[in-house]
């Protein structure tokens, strides 16, 4: 089960009470305060965690509670702090207040970690009132309440290239193809209900992260189909991959079936239509020469059509492609991972 949204009430521990008390030893004429602090509360903290790939197990449980510290003693006993909760959490979590909508973190780093429900700072026992002037103080101070607060999770994948495409269009026979992923293949529409991510590794030094994507229809940005929920995964790549089916009678057309999911990516960011766009006419196994010639030429008239300027000065390639014969595979991995190489480098 893959789930991307979650919201989660946290509770932190209030703090221990401090302590009133005094000395009372047999032959120590001149007792004074003695009492010890309370207890810290304990905290709420998110941890990025790699390989967790959902946030299902987090919204499982729902509320997460730290406990409370322990109160001062006498004979300055300091009450035991309580533990923190740690709620792990995928790499690439927006953690935001619910009621207010606060930003609190993106936890794009393994290991990073935001307190996100601090715990109740611990009260002060007698022993820290006693003056000259006043030497037997019968005041502590109470411990402080933890904060409690809903926290809405989102999860966006951490991946560099994004497989974009009307269902059907090979995105899930590429991926297996050129990765260790295992997604779901078959011959019909949104077999991909989820997102999938797959190292690709071009040798032993260059590798990238793919995901891919449910297939998007046309209104995707307005809610329809699957990919309105997916699209925000799309945001964090790099470069897109953007398939196209070139199979004979496949409907719509390729040009046709370009222009919607160019025009979903528009509609719903401009910052995700700007990426580095490799353009790929996926099957070719099953398209004649004749019938490539005319493809190549159609989607030359519609680069044409389409922008302002030339495709290459865009970061926008066409390639073609068989995930069953490999045509065009190794051509279309070097330049996606010089695109990443690129972004990498520019953000150094």
């Amino acid at each position: 089960m893959f789930v991307d949204e979650a919201t989660i009430i946290v509770q932190a521990g209030n703090g221990g009470n401090g302590c009133v008390s005094f000395r009372r030893e047999k032959y120590v004429p001149h007792g004074g305060p003695d009492g010890g602090d309370g207890g810290n509360g304990g905290s709420v903290i998110l941890e990025a965690t790699p390989g967790r790939t959902t946030l299902a197990e987090v919204a499982r449980q729902r509320t997460y509670r730290a406990k409370h510290g322990a109160h001062g003693q006498g004979s300055n006993k300091t009450g035991k702090s309580a533990a923190d909760v740690i709620v792990h959490v995928p790499l690439g979590t927006i953690a935001r207040d619910e009621e207010s909508g606060e930003f609190i973190a993106d936890l794009t780093e393994p290991g990073r970690q935001v307190v996100v429900a601090k715990g109740g700072r611990r009260g002060r026992g007698n022993t820290h009132f006693a003056s000259s002037v006043n030497q037997t103080p019968r005041e502590a101070e109470p411990g402080n309440q933890g904060e409690t607060r809903r926290i809405a999770l989102e999860l966006k994948l951490l991946a560099e290239v994004g497989l974009v495409g009307l269902p059907n269009a090979g995105k899930s026979t590429l991926l297996s193809r050129v990765s260790d992923a295992k997604p779901l293949i078959a011959d019909y529409p949104f077999t991909t209900k989820s997102p999938v991510l797959g190292v690709v590794s071009l040798d032993i030094s260059r590798s990238m992260v793919i995901a891919d994507l449910p297939g998007l229809i046309e209104g995707a940005h307005e809610g329809h189909g699957l990919g309105d929920e997916f699209l925000r995964h799309v945001e964090r790549t790099s470069i897109l991959i953007h398939l196209v089916d070139a199979a004979p009678h496949s409907e719509p057309q390729p040009g046709e079936a370009y222009r919607i999911i160019r025009k979903e990516l528009e509609e719903y960011s401009e910052a995700l239509a700007s990426k580095p766009e490799l353009v790929v006419l996926t099957k070719s196994d099953l398209v004649s020469d004749e019938e490539r010639e005319i493809l190549l030429e159609d989607f030359a008239d519609l680069a044409k059509d389409n922008e302002t300027e030339p495709w290459e000065e865009k970061s926008r390639k066409l390639f073609v492609i068989s995930a069953v014969s490999g045509e065009g595979l190794t051509e279309l991995l070097e330049a996606a991972h010089a695109l990443v190489q690129a972004r990498r480098e520019n953000t150094t």
